[in-house]
């Protein structure tokens, strides 16, 4: 008899990451209305978007454990219904701008608590589907990529815009919650294995147990057909670095690692396959040895994986003077972008290659924004925001890759929990911009210049003692 969940469930709850992406990027394109119509100030705007990384850790290491313990559904369900009140606080916050900032912090909230359970419960309830541990990543990509846009197109031209661009996240929101509720529960019963740590790092959350060391071994297992899976083909269980690293590793805190991993899915990433016996028990990176590697080369890339697109879809619009719709616009290509890179980065499974291309291309946009914003040109700050996301795919591709690659099974989450701190913290990038053009320091394409200048002593840092000792090679 099948124990697997019709894949009907999988889909229909997966609307609710659509959701979450929209509630997320709504907001941004809408910075430049708060500043005209209600008259915030420049601080007080990217004050307001930083909240959400506040809401957003919490959501994430709170909701993965409870997800793990009492259940998939009612978490998931009780995240997306805080999602839709939050959309209702924003548009309370018209009338009341006190309320911006409750409302930001319950959009990360939720935000966090859906990507941890939410993203678990559609993986496990999609079943054998093909690119089932995709589909969360897809359905929140999409709200990324598209509730920004059409928050900004309804500003533009709606009348009172603060309220009627929210009316399409509280309509999505809703049906998205009617079709989640007649879904089952995944976890323990009859519709998925007990998750492990590793099927939980890859985005999307790749539930089945992980293969045998034999298996793995073998001329034709999984192993020396992974490479090609995870370039292109779309096999019911890709694995994935994460899923190899540990065979047989131990079922602990599944969603609460598992759920880090999936937040990275708004580009759409996939685990590159290298080094994907790197941190297996017993294999040939030491505990010290895959710490070590893991502050080389992801901390100094991570902040850059948030701090790259902000500033593409939230500092330049108000730079550029590009009004609401070209905000609209920006929020979709970032992103967008970042999407559209991942099959070449994909390909690049040489330690750092995705790195170093990614930090350059942030480099390149940063170039391109500070003459965007001398000449106050949004073509060119377009161009920009296209750059920046495209660097914004490339390196986040890599840190989700070392990080799945080099951590053993017992400490996945708290690497991965270090990774996202890091990540994330990129986030308060436009409020320090702002702050600091204020204080008169420096002028905004001062700042973006120094960007670009951090940018390429970033990636020197990576490269330079990588090549002196030899280490630019596959472990």
């Amino acid at each position: 008899m099948s124990t697997t969940a019709p894949p009907d469930h999988g889909l229909r709850t997966a609307w609710m990451m659509t959701a979450s992406g929209w509630s997320a990027n709504q907001f941004s394109s809408l910075l430049g209305a708060y500043r005209s119509e209600q008259g915030l100030s420049e601080s007080a705007v990217t004050g307001l978007f930083a909240v959400y990384v506040v809401g957003l850790i919490p959501g994430l290491l709170v909701a993965g454990p409870l997800a793990d313990r009492r259940g998939r559904r009612r978490i998931a369900l009780g995240a997306l219904a805080l999602n839709l009140l939050s959309t209702v606080v924003f548009v309370l916050g018209a009338v009341v701008p006190g309320l911006l900032l409750p409302g930001r912090f319950l959009t990360g909230v939720s935000a966090g608590a859906l990507l941890a359970a939410g993203s678990a419960w559609i993986k496990e309830l999609s079943g054998g589907v093909p690119g089932a541990g995709r589909r969360a990543g897809l359905f929140v990509s999409g709200g990324f990529a598209s509730g920004g846009l059409v928050a900004a197109v309804i500003a533009q031209w709606a009348p009172v815009p603060l309220v009627t661009a929210y009316v399409p996240h509280v309509l999505l929101a809703a049906v998205a919650l009617a079709l989640a509720r007649s879904a089952p529960e995944s976890l323990g019963g009859a519709l998925s294995h007990p998750p492990t740590r590793a099927g939980l790092a890859s985005p999307g959350g790749a539930l089945s147990h992980p293969p045998a060391r034999a298996a793995l071994a073998s001329p034709g297992g999984p192993l020396a057909r992974g490479a090609a899976a995870g370039l292109g083909g779309a096999p019911s269980h890709p694995p994935t670095p994460a899923g190899l690293a540990s065979p047989g590793g131990p079922p602990a805190r599944g969603a609460a690692a598992g759920s880090a991993g999936v937040a990275a899915t708004a580009a759409g990433v996939s685990h590159p396959p290298t080094r994907a016996g790197a941190a297996a028990s017993g294999g040939p990176l030491a505990r010290g040895a895959s710490r070590g590697w893991f502050r080389r080369s992801v901390l100094p890339v991570a902040p850059w994986v948030f701090a790259a697109p902000t500033v593409g879809f939230v500092t330049l619009p108000g730079l550029v003077h590009g009004g609401l719709l070209y905000a609209g616009v920006a929020t979709s290509v970032v992103p967008g972008t970042g999407l559209l890179v991942q099959p070449v980065a994909r390909r690049l499974v040489r330690p750092l290659a995705n790195a170093v291309v990614g930090l350059l291309a942030i480099a390149f946009g940063l170039v391109l924004a500070t003459l965007a914003a001398h000449a106050e040109s949004w073509p060119l700050a377009l161009g920009a925001a296209a750059a920046l996301g495209g660097g914004y795919g490339f390196v986040l591709t890599h840190c989700l890759g070392e990080v799945a690659a080099l951590a053993p099974p017992h400490r996945l989450a708290r690497l991965t929990a270090y990774f996202w701190a890091a990540a994330y913290a990129g986030m308060f990038v436009p409020y320090g911009i702002t702050l600091l053009s204020q204080a008169g320091a420096l002028t905004p394409p001062q700042i973006l210049a120094t960007g670009a200048a951090l940018a390429v002593a970033t990636a020197a840092v990576l490269v330079g003692p990588a090549a002196r000792g030899g280490r630019w090679r596959r472990l």
